[in-house]
């Protein structure tokens, strides 16, 4: 096997790949279902201006006065 050194950034994902897929297998077994199966898309046939349109309609404005997402993970971490 060639050194880390010598590997293409590909070649070292795929050994990555390799080794987590062959722990994995050890800890839960083989996996039944693939993927692809997980995953169901749905057809989307809105144009991008009722895509726009959907997400201007459902945009969430917080009250003027309310804390920012910043302040609101600052309070989590500290307490």
């Amino acid at each position: 096997m060639a050194t880390i050194a010598n590997m293409t950034l590909e070649e070292l994902k795929r050994l990555i790949d390799r080794r987590i897929d062959e722990r994995l297998g050890r800890m839960f077994g083989a996996f039944e279902i693939q993927e692809a199966d997980l995953f169901e898309e749905e057809s989307d046939n809105r144009t991008l201006q009722e895509v726009f349109a959907s997400i201007e309609k459902n945009r969430w404005t917080p009250p003027s006065g309310a804390k920012s997402s910043l302040e609101l993970l600052r309070e989590d971490r500290d307490s």
